[in-house]
C-alpha cells in the first residue's frame, strides 16, 4: 500500500494540498494527475489546488509548482502563496521570514509579519492587452447581459466587472461563460466587484480551472487595481471575499501603473495526514 504525507492549508477558505517533492516522487504520477486525484472533494483530500515546493532553484530562495484542481497549471495564486510561505518557514525550507519564490509569474516575495499575517509582494499588475493576454473590446456580451470589463493580469489573467448587482449571483451565472470567452485565449478568472466605500469592496470570483472559490488573492489584487484606475477606491482597500477579508495596497494610478501591489492576509493549517494512493 503506497502512502504519501500531505499538508492541508487554507487562506480565507481558498484551500490547498501541499506535498513535498520527495513525497511527490514516491507516487510515480504526473503532477497534473496527482492534483486531480488529491483535489477531488469526494474521492480525494479536497482542495482548490496542489502545491509542490521546490528547493533547487538558482536565483531565488525557493520555487513552487502550482496546479489547479482540474490539473491545469496556474502562474500565480495569492492565497496559495501565503500558505506556501507559512509552510516553508515552519518546515525550515527557509530560515528567514522574508524570502523570494520562483513562480510562472516571475519572482514573488512573501513576508511573515509579527502579527501572524503574511504580506506578499505580488509584483506589478499587467495592463497591456497582449501580455494579459486579452483580445477584444472593453465591453462583453454574455448570455443575456452586457458588461463593462477591466482586463488585468497578476501573472494570470483576470476579467474584473464592477457592479451594483449581487456579485455572487453574477459569478455563478456568468463566470463559467466568461472564463472561456474568445477574448481570453488562455481563459480567465472573473471577479464581480461591488464597491462599499472608498476603503472597502465586496468581491466574488469564478476561478479559471476551479469554478466558484471562497477566495482569490490575485483576483483581489486585480479588483483593487481596476477600482483605483476607475477612481472608485483609495490605494489601501479591504476586500471582502466569501471566505473572509484580505487587504490590498497599491500606490499606482492612471499616470503610474508600474507600482508593486501587496496582498496581506492569513494562512492556516487544516490538518496533516497520510494519503493512500
Amino acid at each position: 500500500m503506497k502512502k504519501i504525507k500531505i499538508t492541508k492549508m487554507q487562506g480565507c477558505g481558498n484551500d490547498f494540498v501541499i506535498v513535498d517533492y520527495p513525497e511527490f516522487e514516491k507516487t510515480g504520477m504526473k503532477a497534473d494527475e496527482l492534483a486531480i486525484k488529491l483535489c477531488d472533494r469526494h474521492y480525494g483530500v479536497g482542495a482548490d489546488g496542489l502545491i509542490i515546493p521546490k528547493t533547487d532553484t538558482k536565483d531565488t530562495d525557493l520555487g513552487w509548482e502550482f496546479y489547479n484542481s482540474d490539473g491545469s497549471t496556474a502562474q500565480m495564486c495569492g492565497n496559495g502563496m501565503r500558505c506556501f510561505a507559512k509552510y516553508a518557514y515552519d518546515n525550515k525550507l527557509v530560515d528567514k521570514k522574508a524570502f523570494s519564490v520562483q513562480t510562472l509569474a516571475g519572482i514573488i516575495k512573501p513576508e511573515l509579519l509579527e502579527n501572524g499575517l503574511i504580506k506578499v509582494n505580488m509584483g506589478k499588475p499587467i495592463l497591456e492587452d497582449k501580455k494579459i493576454p486579452f483580445w477584444g473590446e472593453r465591453k462583453i456580451t454574455v448570455l443575456d447581459k452586457e458588461f463593462d470589463i477591466n482586463p488585468v493580469s497578476m501573472g494570470n489573467p483576470h476579467c474584473v466587472i464592477i457592479t451594483e448587482e449581487n456579485p455572487m449571483e453574477l459569478a455563478q451565472k456568468y463566470g463559467p461563460v466568461i472564463e472561456k470567452h474568445e477574448y481570453f485565449p488562455e481563459k480567465t478568472n472573473t471577479e464581480f466587484v461591488k464597491v462599499k466605500s472608498r476603503m472597502e469592496i465586496d468581491m466574488r470570483v469564478y476561478e479559471r480551472g476551479c469554478g466558484i472559490t471562497l477566495a482569490c488573492g490575485t483576483g483581489a489584487c486585480a479588483s483593487v487595481v481596476a477600482c483605483v484606475l476607475n477612481n472608485l477606491t483609495e490605494n489601501k482597500v479591504k476586500v471582502n471575499l466569501l471566505g473572509g477579508p484580505v487587504f490590498v495596497e497599491w500606490q499606482g494610478s492612471k499616470d503610474d501603473t508600474q507600482q508593486d501591489i501587496y496582498l496581506i492576509g492569513s494562512a492556516n493549517y487544516s490538518f496533516f495526514a497520510e494519503y493512500i494512493l
